[in-house]
């Protein structure tokens, strides 16, 4: 009897330890598969090179990336170039003519950096992201003005418009401009890895150094510049591609994961 029961005990034994090993392997793993995903994703916005075959007045290109750095916060930037030449009309009355003040080409670059903190709760699996952030901005530039016309207040000679002015470029370098931006925004995942995105920005010029005899009325990266506000508004669409670089497990004690 006692050599059947110690038998029996050697065999339940031998079942529960391998089935602890079993669990232990398959809670390890588990473990180790909700582990989430941490790394650089990079990108393009799509809108400038839209707009840059729509209109033949414009071309630019912006590059776009974000580095994932805890549970919802992101540290992000965009690196971009872009030249747009404009025509300022006077005029908005309209039974009167429009003048064209001047004609002018912006070229120049600019970079953003800040950050963005995820207000999304994702599923297991998932990482997209509804995001809130802000961003300090830099641009260099210059301004080249083709051509202007000349407000004369007697209109005997030229009663439907500016007399002609100089047509000769001229060009002011050496232009520079900073603002903070506050922008809202979504990222989605399509395809693994592949993700799409939109965000609108509300920037703030604290900075903005001009020629002694032309103003900057558009500067790359922050967009028109409004007389008598230092306010302007943005928007970009972008794909991306996320590259993992480690995996972190969620501290559920951590109230900020």
């Amino acid at each position: 009897m006692l050599r059947y029961f110690t038998k029996l005990f050697i065999v339940i034994g031998g079942v529960a330890i391998s089935w602890s090993q079993d669990s232990g392997e398959t809670l390890e793993r588990d473990l180790r598969d909700t582990r989430e995903q941490y790394g650089i994703r990079l990108g393009v916005d799509l809108s400038r090179p839209l707009r840059s075959f729509l209109n033949e007045d414009y071309t630019g290109l912006e590059l776009i990336g974000d580095l994932r750095i805890t549970q919802k916060l992101y540290l992000a930037a965009e690196l971009g170039n872009e030249d747009f030449t404009q025509t300022e009309e006077l005029g908005n009355d309209l039974e009167a003519p429009v003048a064209e003040i001047y004609n002018y080409t912006t070229s120049g670059s600019y970079i953003k950096l800040g950050v963005e903190y995820n207000t999304y709760e994702n599923w297991y699996g998932m990482n997209n992201t509804i995001f809130i952030g802000g961003r300090y901005a830099f641009s260099t530039f210059s301004q080249t003005l083709n051509e202007n016309g000349i407000f004369d207040s007697n209109r005997y000679w030229f009663p439907d418009g500016l007399s002609p002015g100089s047509t000769a470029p001229q060009e002011y370098s050496g232009l520079n401009a900073s603002w903070l931006e506050f922008l809202f925004g979504v990222k989605a995942e399509l395809f693994a890895n592949i993700y799409l995105g939109a965000s609108v920005r509300l920037g703030y010029l604290i900075s903005n150094k001009e020629a002694d005899n032309f103003p900057n009325l558009w500067i790359p990266g922050f967009n028109k510049v409004t007389d008598g506000s230092n306010f302007g508004v943005g928007f970009n669409y972008s794909i991306s591609y996320f590259l993992p670089i480690i995996k972190k497990r969620k501290k559920p004690s951590d109230p900020d994961e």
